[in-house]
């Protein structure tokens, strides 16, 4: 259902089990057009369910969810099809939506062109590093041009300077399409750095909200960047 607001997604009182177990307890969350909402939270917290839900992956919860138009994914494992190559593995973000043929390669190319990518558009992807492959499945993610992108720690996996340059990238996409973000991650630093509001989630619900009042590019050694920093640690649990 397309949202009538600013909002590109908003979830309202979802509830859902596994079984006997309550893993979203009473979720109220929204995400605005051009916004990046980082979720942080202890494992088993939920909030890869709630990226599910999200995707419609998971519909069987209790509550409201509205989402406009269809959302993209983007996991930790890039989930490419290693017997297609990378254009094809793009074009198949429209391929799905019935856009086929030239059309969808066209597309595919632009945007693998957007993410650094266009020199391995003929690879296939088992030759492709790391980075290189997470590049490809953000452009699968990207090619259909959505209003809102789900991402389940997609850098978790990248070595520390890939990583920061994954995340100057999509900051860059970011920047040029305007798209909402969902940022599931494990990494408060990431969260700071990339999140305009940090979402604390604990036992399945929400349990704090943090804005993130910091100029981008975001130095990550200032006071302001380490005093948030360290409320989130303590949100979780670290001290």
């Amino acid at each position: 259902m397309t949202s009538t607001t600013t909002s590109v997604a908003t979830l309202h009182g979802i509830d859902k089990f596994y079984g006997s177990s309550h893993v979203l307890k009473g979720v109220d969350l929204s995400i605005e057009r051009g916004e990046i909402v980082s979720l942080v939270g202890r494992s088993g917290s939920g909030k890869s369910t709630i990226l599910r839900v999200l995707a419609g992956l998971s519909t069987d919860h209790t509550g409201e969810r509205h989402v406009a138009g269809n959302p993209a994914v983007a996991f930790q494992e890039p989930r490419l099809f290693p017997w297609r190559s990378v254009r094809q593995n793009v074009a198949y973000g429209l391929n799905t939506a019935g856009v086929t043929g030239n059309a969808a390669l066209a597309a595919a190319d632009t945007t693998l062109d957007e993410v650094g990518l266009a020199e391995k558009r003929d690879a296939w992807p088992l030759t492709l590093s790391g980075g290189q492959a997470q590049r490809a499945a953000l452009a699968r993610a990207l090619v259909g041009e959505p209003e809102l992108l789900l991402l389940d720690e997609p850098f978790g996996a990248l070595d520390a300077l890939t990583r920061l340059t994954m995340q100057s990238l999509l900051l860059d996409l970011w920047g040029r399409h305007g798209f909402g973000i969902l940022l599931v991650t494990h990494d408060v630093d990431e969260a700071i750095a990339l999140g305009d509001r940090v979402v604390v989630l604990d036992g399945g619900a929400v349990a704090e909200t943090v804005h993130v009042d910091l100029p981008r590019p975001r130095d990550r050694g200032t006071a302001g960047f380490s005093r948030i920093r360290t409320h989130l640690l303590g949100a979780l649990g670290v001290h």
